[in-house]
């Protein structure tokens, strides 16, 4: 007498990446949504499918200020510190999956520990006494990891009231202080105060586990 395997097909219903990050974390439980499938290990969603690259959800983000404008520049006073405001009134994502950054609370996210980062912040920025004033932008958060060492020392070149472009691109680890509550862009005018606008975080992830 032979015994023969029996196949079965299971069809799960597709949800939206809202509803998936609204379940409770189960681990090796299995949703699909728009953005793919996805499991949970150890105790955080992995992205089977589109893998997307080495890791999981590999990805990029752009967030928009829609608050500071030409019209409406962000103050810097001489000597005082304060977070670069972005709103995220403008997001484009890679796809839904990603989420490296709140308009809200203005912190810098990361999904998991170690996981590596790259983040270009764009801005314009003047000053009413070009000679003497400088910025500096730094990335705070983090527990014992310097990354204050991610900053810039931001010069005024085109005289007084000129309007000037910053750009710059830097690579970062999270350590798990910065998974746990984020960081933030600190901007700092020294010598004079100054304004910033048109304010612009690209985020991507480029290496997961």
């Amino acid at each position: 007498m032979s015994t023969l395997n029996t196949s079965y097909k299971v069809k799960s219903d597709v949800n939206t990446d809202a509803e998936r990050l609204a379940y409770n974390i189960e681990n090796g439980a299995y949703v699909t949504t728009e953005s793919g499938v996805w499991t949970v290990q150890n105790g955080n969603w992995v992205k089977l499918y589109p893998s997307g690259g080495y890791g999981s959800g590999i990805g990029w983000a752009r967030y928009d200020d829609t608050q500071w404008t030409s019209l409406n520049k962000l103050p810097l006073l001489d000597g005082v510190s304060l977070v670069l405001n972005n709103n995220a009134g403008n997001i484009v994502l890679s796809d839904n999956s990603v989420n490296y950054y709140n308009g809200n609370t203005f912190k810098v996210l990361a999904d998991k520990e170690n996981e590596l980062y790259m983040a270009t912040v764009v801005f314009k920025y003047s000053a009413p006494n070009a000679n003497q004033t400088f910025l500096r932008l730094q990335l705070e958060g983090g527990n014992g990891t310097p990354y204050e060492r991610l900053g810039s020392d931001i010069l005024f070149s085109k005289g007084n009231d000129i309007t000037h472009e910053f750009h710059q691109v830097f690579q970062y680890y999270a350590d798990s202080t910065f998974v746990s509550n984020g960081s933030q862009w600190v901007i700092t005018a020294s010598g004079g105060a100054a304004e910033v606008w048109d304010i612009i975080f690209f985020i991507s992830k480029i290496q997961g586990y």
